[in-house]
């Protein structure tokens, strides 16, 4: 696997995402392939190489033809549009997590709920390309993980479908709780709700450049013309050093003593389903000698926000505790190894040469499953191919 740092130094919109992408290396024909499959109509789709203030760099750049409609759109919509497509299941999840975020966002903002925000026509058919090209180009490019550095989001005001606002655009905003903004000298809108989505959706950390060693580098053009700093953004592909890395991540915890255990393992079927990092329970001691559970929620920082309206909607807690820490975390990879119940991927985490390797769970039980066999069998004969050495890359 790849690792990626997009460095945001004047700001982002999807279509530089995508751009990037693309220049860094992304195939452009099984992009278009994936486009294509979509079955949107009235809008032309070019991608060239330009220079933006003395850098080469390709812009992504999507242009509705004239006199030619499109419907109305609200997610349900456009999640049937991309579910039906031929993308790639990962491409398809993940598009989809980052319309519902964006979805929530404008809804907080205009005091709605998500399955009721309007995609108005262009913007719908220029997200969904955007969205989905960004996360097509992140699978062909086998990325995984993502960093980003802090976000600079410009001044000045914006005009859009709801008039004249001022910068970051309100569901900008609401995207970037919690993350990072850089300081920029240029106005304008530097960020956009698109790329605020999909970053905040994908990125890991925002911060400095991770440990790598660099492999490829993209530059994605913008459409207007910076004054002090180009419009250009710059993706960074690499192999990560095999050190550990560390970044940031919230922890939120509640001490709960009148839950049952069936709503406390709901919950976090649910937080897990939602993005948490992990759920956890521990026996604590309470007042009145009361047993209980302490419920810990390891996340992003994005989605404090997120976990914690879950937590009060999903428990009977009045209060939640939040504080941040740095985890240290190995460099990372997949291999996959071929057993007599199928293919199993391997995580591989390295530490100065040494390895470790665990099987994927989710791929143990489903062959387990197929073959009828415990999960443990499974998890054995991967473990036992892998350390035989009689492995194949995947």
């Amino acid at each position: 696997m790849t690792t990626a740092h997009f460095d945001c130094f004047n700001g982002a919109a999807g279509d530089m995402i995508v751009a990037a992408l693309i220049d860094a290396g992304a195939d452009e024909g099984r992009l278009r392939e994936g486009v294509d499959s979509l079955g949107l109509t009235g809008f032309e789709l070019s991608i060239e190489k330009v220079k933006k203030q003395g850098f080469a760099a390709t812009r992504f750049h999507v242009a509705m033809i004239a006199n030619e409609t499109q419907p109305h759109r609200h997610l349900a919509d456009i999640a049937k549009i991309i579910s039906n497509s031929d993308l790639p299941d990962k491409t398809k999840n993940r598009s989809i997590q980052v319309f519902e975020k964006l979805a929530h966002a404008e809804a907080k903002v205009h005091g709605s709920t998500a399955d009721k925000i309007h995609f108005h026509e262009v913007g719908a058919v220029d997200s969904i390309l955007d969205i989905t090209c960004a996360m097509h180009a992140l699978e062909l490019l086998q990325i995984d993980p993502l960093y980003c550095s802090p976000i600079p989001v410009g001044s000045g005001t914006v005009r859009c479908e709801h008039g004249v606002l001022p910068v970051p655009a309100p569901a900008t905003a609401e995207l970037l709780r919690g993350i990072p903004i850089a300081e920029s000298s240029e106005a304008g809108e530097l960020t956009t709700p698109t790329a605020a989505a999909i970053l905040t959706t994908l990125a890991e950390d925002f911060g400095p450049m991770p440990a790598m060693t660099i492999s490829s580098i993209g530059y994605g053009a913008g459409t207007r013309d910076g004054i002090d700093t180009p419009n250009v953004l710059r993706v960074i592909l690499g192999q990560t050093a095999g050190s550990p890395t560390s970044n940031r991540v919230a922890v939120l915890e509640t001490n709960i003593d009148d839950s049952s255990p069936e709503v406390i393992g709901h919950c976090m079927e649910q937080l897990h389903k939602a993005g948490a990092l992990d759920a956890f329970v521990t026996p604590v001691q309470m007042k009145k000698s009361r047993p209980g559970v302490m419920l810990t929620v390891l996340c992003e920082p994005a989605r404090v926000d997120s976990m914690e309206k879950m937590l009060f909607a999903e428990t009977s807690t009045f209060g939640i505790r939040r504080h941040d820490v740095t985890r240290v975390i190995l460099a990372r990879r997949y291999e996959t190894v071929a057993t007599r119940f199928g293919d199993i991927r391997m995580k591989i985490g390295e530490l100065n040469g040494t390895l470790k390797a665990s099987p994927e769970y989710e791929d143990c039980r489903k062959a387990a499953a197929e073959f009828s066999v415990p999960v443990h069998n499974v998890i054995l004969a991967a473990q036992g191919v892998w350390e035989s050495g009689s492995k194949s890359t995947g």
